[in-house]
Formats: C-alpha cells, sequence, structure tokens
C-alpha cells in the first residue's frame, strides 16, 4: 500500500508540475509556432512596404513642405524667392506660381529647366485644378506637386538624393504573431456619418465613417472606427505601446472591406508607422479619441526616427 500511495503522490505531483507549468506559460504569452506560409506572407509584404517606402513616390525623399500665397510667389533655388528651395550647385531662379481662387499656376523663368513628364515647361502651365490630379514638376534631383489641406495650398517638394533616404537602414518590427489576425464584425452606421480627424497642422476635417470594427482580445471586446480608402477600410489607432515603443501618436493600419457576412480581418502585423516618422514634411491624421485602445498591440512596425 505504502508503494502505491508513494506512486500516486508522485502522480499527482507531476500533474500539478504540469498544470502550474502550463499556466505559468499561458501568462508569459507563449503561442503556438506560426504556420510559416503566414510568416512568410507578412515578411513578403513588409518587403513591400520597405520598397515602396524607398521609392520615387515614397516618404523618404520629402525634402520640404511650402505653403502658397493667395497671387504671386516667387520660386526658385536660394532665399531671394518666396519659396526657397535648397541649393545645389548655385542659386537659380525657376518662376512663379500663382494661386487664384483654388487654381495654380506655373510661370517658368527664362531658361530655367524645368520639365513636366520629362517635357520641358515653357509656358504658362495649370499644375493644380480642384478634383484633378496634380501635375509633378522637376528640375535635377527635385520633385514637387501642390497639395490641398483644408483652405491652405501648399508645395510638397521630393529630393531624390534626400539624405533621409540615404540612411534609411529598414524598420524594426515585433516578432510575426499570427494570433494578431483577428477577425472584426463590421457595425455599419445606420444613416451616413462622419467623425472629426484632427491633423499635425492642428487642422480638423469630417471623414466618413465607413464603419466600426469590433474584435476580442484575450476576452476583451475593443472597438475601432474606420474610414474609406479607396478599396480598404483605414483605420488610425493608438495603444498602451506608444509611449515607448511605437509612434507616439498612434499607427496605421489597413483592412479589407467587410464580407457578404459582416467581417473583415484586422492583421496588427501589418500595423505601419505614419508618414511623420519618416519625414518632418508630412501631413499626418491622428487616430480619434475612441480609437486609442488600452490593448498593448505589440506587433507590426516599432518606433522609427524622432520626427
Amino acid at each position: 500500500m505504502k508503494r502505491k500511495s508513494l506512486s500516486s503522490t508522485l502522480l499527482y505531483a507531476r500533474w500539478g508540475s504540469a498544470i502550474g507549468l502550463g499556466l505559468a506559460i499561458a501568462l508569459s504569452g507563449f503561442r503556438v509556432a506560426d504556420d510559416p506560409a503566414y510568416r512568410q506572407k507578412i515578411n513578403e509584404w513588409h518587403q513591400e512596404r520597405i520598397t515602396s517606402l524607398k521609392s520615387e513616390n515614397g516618404w523618404l525623399n520629402l525634402a520640404g513642405l511650402f505653403w502658397l500665397s493667395e497671387g504671386k510667389n516667387s520660386l526658385g533655388r536660394g532665399t531671394d524667392f518666396d519659396i526657397a528651395f535648397p541649393v545645389a550647385d548655385a542659386p537659380a531662379d525657376l518662376g512663379k506660381l500663382y494661386l487664384e481662387k483654388g487654381i495654380v499656376r506655373f510661370v517658368p523663368a527664362k531658361g530655367a529647366t524645368v520639365s513636366a513628364n520629362n517635357t520641358p515647361v515653357t509656358e504658362s502651365t495649370v499644375i493644380f485644378k480642384p478634383d484633378e490630379k496634380p501635375v509633378t514638376l522637376a528640375h535635377g534631383s527635385l520633385r514637387w506637386f501642390i497639395i490641398k489641406r483644408g483652405d491652405k495650398y501648399g508645395i510638397r517638394l521630393r529630393d531624390l538624393n534626400s539624405p533621409y533616404l540615404q540612411e534609411f537602414q529598414g524598420v524594426e518590427r515585433f516578432p510575426v504573431d499570427q494570433s494578431w489576425q483577428v477577425k472584426a464584425r463590421v457595425e455599419k452606421p445606420a444613416t451616413p456619418k462622419t467623425i472629426p480627424i484632427l491633423d499635425v497642422l492642428g487642422l480638423t476635417s469630417q471623414q466618413p465613417l465607413a464603419g466600426t470594427l469590433v474584435f476580442e482580445r484575450n476576452g476583451q471586446t475593443y472597438r475601432l472606427d474606420a474610414v474609406g480608402e479607396g478599396q480598404k477600410l483605414f483605420i488610425l489607432f493608438g495603444d498602451a505601446t506608444n509611449t515607448h515603443e511605437t509612434y507616439g501618436s498612434g499607427r496605421f493600419l489597413y483592412a479589407d472591406k467587410p464580407g457578404p457576412d459582416g467581417t473583415t480581418v484586422l492583421d496588427f502585423n501589418q500595423a505601419i508607422n505614419p508618414p511623420c516618422a519618416f519625414t518632418p514634411y508630412a501631413t499626418c491624421p491622428l487616430p480619434p479619441k475612441q480609437n486609442k485602445l488600452t490593448l498593448t498591440v505589440n506587433a507590426g512596425e516599432k518606433r522609427y526616427g524622432d520626427h
């Protein structure tokens, strides 16, 4: 009997140790390894993201943001102009920009080497009209076009030789964790509704609410408002990692529009830094207060830069 009792005691002890170990593992965040195919998919997506950042239309080559005054604005490389582009080999008069009732014209200076779509600009040319794609002008390594923010019109300048681009070494990420790929129910507003979105310039715009995404994590329910972004839902969100590990003002996330069952997938492994993380010349929107999660989202891109 003593031998049997000892065996039972040892068995119960092993069970208790196993249960304790299991509880400790669960509390420590241990998880089953991700599907290798899923990890590869996320890594490939991240590489495409890096390629996009480094491209001619990426955020790393932004070199300036200049606001236009109504009427005439002189433009050139050097300090003697209303719009002062950085100097390369020597100062240069590039021409004048005229902002008149929301339309912007460019008049090149005599002898200025400015082109649009690889064609020299030799006469007055409209480069911005409401609801039309702006014309991109070029001079040397510089590229610029007109943007509108609220009631302000400005020049967004790119430099293909930007030091931000040359110094770029990639973006650090949290390890891929498939548990952060979560199903979300999309609650669409019964009637059209807008939500206020503030940007870093202090401007507030009313954006159409595409729906509220409702998901669960660790037994808790969370909600995120989304606006439309082409064929995608666009989510601006903040979380507990913004204090130290991720960009202070929050991150961006895109998701497919809901299917027939009214659901979509939020993959926080694809959470990205806003453009303002990469350049001081972007005009980023900020997460609305209802999108600031108490959750610690340790997935996706980590903090980059000090902008």
